[in-house]
C-alpha cells in the first residue's frame, strides 16, 4: 500500500494540462479548480491528441480517461520531462493522487486516500462542505481581519509570541465534532 505525501501547490502562472472529454465532469472540475488557483490551463479532449511537447511544457498534468495505454504513455513522458502527473483512479501511473477538497472562502481542507478509496474521500469532503457554511466563512473572515489588525498594532519581530497568542485566543470556543458510520459488512469482515 502506497502512502502519498500531502502538499498544496502554488500554480499561479504555471502551465497545467488536463486531459479528458469535453463533457467529462472530472476534467471540467479539475480545470476549474486549477484556474481558481491561478494556473494557465490547457485542455486536450482526446488522449490520442496528446503530444510529447504538451507534457514537456506542463508543470502538472491531470488525465481523467480510464485508459491504461494512455496512462502508461503519460507516465513515460512525465518521467522524461519531470512533470507532475495524476491519472485519476489509476494511482500506480502517477505521482499525484488528487485530494477531495472542501472549501469555504480561503479555507481548503484536502482529504486524500492516496487514490485507494476515492468514494470515502468524497463522503468526508461532502460532510465537511455541509458544515463549512456561510457562518463558518464569516468566522474565518473575522479571524483574518483580527489577525491583520494585531499584526498592524504589533509589527515588531519581538511581538511574534503576542501575535500568536492573540490568534489562538480569537479562535477559543471553536470546536468540531466528527462521527463515522460504517457498512454492516465491516463487522463480519473483521472477525
Amino acid at each position: 500500500m502506497r502512502i502519498f505525501y500531502p502538499v498544496s501547490l502554488n500554480l499561479v502562472g504555471r502551465r497545467c494540462l488536463v486531459i479528458g472529454a469535453e463533457n467529462d465532469r472530472e476534467a471540467i472540475e479539475k480545470s476549474t479548480a486549477l484556474e481558481e488557483a491561478g494556473a494557465d490551463v490547457r485542455r486536450i479532449y482526446a488522449g490520442n491528441d496528446v503530444k510529447e511537447e504538451d507534457v514537456a511544457s506542463a508543470f502538472f498534468v491531470i488525465s481523467t480517461p480510464q485508459d491504461e495505454a494512455l496512462s502508461r504513455r503519460l507516465r513515460t513522458l512525465a518521467d522524461r520531462h519531470r512533470t507532475l502527473l495524476c491519472c485519476l483512479d489509476q494511482p500506480t501511473h502517477g505521482f499525484v493522487a488528487m485530494a477531495a477538497i472542501a472549501k469555504a472562502g480561503p479555507v481548503r481542507v484536502a482529504i486524500s486516500t492516496a487514490g485507494l478509496a476515492p468514494r470515502v474521500g468524497k463522503v468526508l469532503k461532502n460532510a465537511l462542505q455541509r458544515v463549512m457554511d456561510a457562518r463558518f466563512e464569516r468566522f474565518i473572515g473575522i479571524l483574518a481581519a483580527r489577525r491583520e489588525q494585531t499584526r498592524l498594532e504589533h509589527p515588531a519581530p519581538e511581538d511574534s509570541n503576542l501575535r500568536r497568542k492573540a490568534a489562538i485566543d480569537a479562535a477559543e470556543g471553536f470546536a468540531a465534532d466528527v462521527r463515522f458510520e460504517y457498512p454492516e459488512w465491516l463487522e463480519s469482515e473483521s472477525r
